[in-house]
């Protein structure tokens, strides 16, 4: 097994390159850093091109199965030193453990078979989400929901971000999650009788005075503009969160969380 000691190697340095977008999809590669977003990954069958690991910075013990889970699933396995696990980790405080992945690109069509059979098929529709760890939250929070699929409209973050895997721990690689357009996808879930439903403060309906039940797709914007004019002229019904204080919007992340878990209580 190749063990890298060295900061100069040319693989660390890649590794701290894929922090960014242009060398990740030049790499068609991303990053998976930590035990439980690993775990997670190897549970979905997501396939793992290389493992690498330091074991000075294990928090536990069972690091070592972990590993040897990845290498039988076909990953190759390099260890590295304490200093070169800290160049290229992203965290603060690592555990020992960072993965590679290959991209992948999911379709509006390859929903077609998640959703064939569904009476009430319920999606969450998310425009130019700008932080990589509101995107992490909201597609946590979409999981616990028991969303059928993600749909990411005119992207502003990299749903490959390392900050968006670590934030959603690992729910990436459960929840289809698709990039498009914001007119496809209109014309999509309008093909499907699937109602959009905007959250916007201007709206004056309140969400939970609204029909979440059947065929649902909840519409969110972005923290700084909310959503487009666009979404707001198209969509079927227009809601918002009350708002009893002196602030006039949530993080949208937690918007979400609250727009959702109605829908959820309405739909049981």
């Amino acid at each position: 097994m190749e063990r890298i000691t060295s900061l100069q190697n040319p693989r660390v340095k890649q590794l701290v390159r894929m922090r960014d977008r242009r060398p990740r999809d030049e790499a068609g590669a991303f990053l998976i850093e930590g035990y439980r977003q690993i775990r997670r990954a190897l549970e979905k069958s997501i396939k793992l091109s290389e493992l690498y690991f330091s074991s000075d910075w294990f928090l536990g013990e069972n690091e070592p199965a972990l590993i040897e889970q990845a290498r039988a699933a076909g990953a190759q396995v390099v260890e590295l030193s304490k200093d070169a696990f800290s160049k290229v980790a992203y965290r603060e405080r690592p555990d020992g453990l960072l993965a590679v992945a290959p991209q992948w690109h999911n379709t509006l069509e390859s929903l077609e078979p998640i959703l064939n059979g569904k009476a009430a098929p319920f999606l969450l529709v998310v425009e130019a989400i700008e932080k990589p760890g509101n995107l992490g939250t909201i597609l946590r929070s979409a999981d616990a929901a028991g969303i059928d699929a993600v749909i990411v409209c005119d992207p502003v973050t990299d749903i490959f971000n390392p900050n968006v895997v670590r934030s959603s721990t690992g729910v990436l690689f459960s929840v289809p999650v698709v990039i498009a357009e914001s007119q496809p996808v209109r014309a999509w879930l309008r093909e499907r009788g699937i109602r959009a439903v905007a959250t916007t403060p201007s709206a004056t309906g309140l969400h939970y005075d609204a029909d979440l039940r059947g065929p649902l797709a909840i519409i969110m914007g972005s923290e700084q503009y909310g959503l487009s004019d666009f979404w707001l002229a198209e969509s079927d019904a227009r809601v918002r969160i009350p708002m009893a204080g002196q602030a006039d919007s949530l993080n949208v992340a937690m918007a979400t969380i609250i727009t959702l878990f109605e829908a959820v209580r309405q739909r049981r």
